[in-house]
Order: C-alpha cells, then structure tokens, then sequence
C-alpha cells in the first residue's frame, strides 16, 4: 500500500498568498543585490531596443526567455548565497563552491542572453 500524503486543500486565496511571497522575494533581489541592478539596467535597455527596432513575435520570444532565465538564475544565486550565508559566516570551503556554481550559473545564462541579443539585434544594425 502506497504512502498518502495529507495535503491542504486547493485554496485560490493561498495560491495568491504564493505570489506575494514570489514578489517579496523579487523586492529582496532588487533592493539588496548590486547584480540586479545591473540586470534590471540591462532588461530596461534590451526592451527599449526591441521596441525602436520593431522586433517581431519569434524575436521577442527569444528575447523575454533570455531575459527570464538571467532574471531566473540571479534569483537562485541570490537564494543560495543567503542560504549558505545563514548556515555559517565563517569561510567553508564547501559554501563558498556552492556559491561560485550558483554565480557560475548566472554567468552562463548572461553570456547566453548576450549571445541571442547579438543574433537578433545585430542583423538590425547592418541592414
């Protein structure tokens, strides 16, 4: 016999408790991370671009997901480096490579966002 696992309810009210808990964390990324400052900088300026270059439907889709994923990865850094913060302030050699895989990851999703702006904005400029 399989293990049941209790459950709440589905609440419509709790799945809007989630939101403001998702924006919350939003608020702590962009008040408090130097990083997200420069993302946000860099999403006002890419969205300007799109818009004076007319971007069509598939080069906007690129753009929103390499978007999304920077935003995304900074985020998971930003939980990670609190998370091992609050597990200790001392050096730990194992915290500090979680740390630099997590920074790692946003490094990469950054270099990739970079690599689709090229493809979808560079054309935009020799023709």
């Amino acid at each position: 016999m399989a293990d049941q696992e209790t459950t709440t309810p589905f609440s419509w009210r709790a799945r809007a408790q989630s939101f403001c808990y998702a924006l919350a964390g939003g608020r702590v990324l962009l008040v408090g991370q130097h990083n997200a400052w420069i993302h946000a900088a860099a999403t006002v300026a890419v969205v300007i671009a799109g818009l004076v270059f007319r971007l069509r439907a598939l080069e906007w889709a690129l753009v929103v997901l390499a978007i999304g994923m920077v935003w995304a990865m900074e985020a998971v850094n930003t939980a990670i480096e609190l998370l091992a913060d609050e597990l200790s302030l001392e050096q730990r050699p194992r915290l500090g490579k979680a740390k630099d895989v997590a920074a790692f990851g946003v490094l990469a999703a950054a270099l990739a966002a970079v690599g689709i702006g090229l493809l979808v904005f560079l054309p935009r400029l020799f023709t």
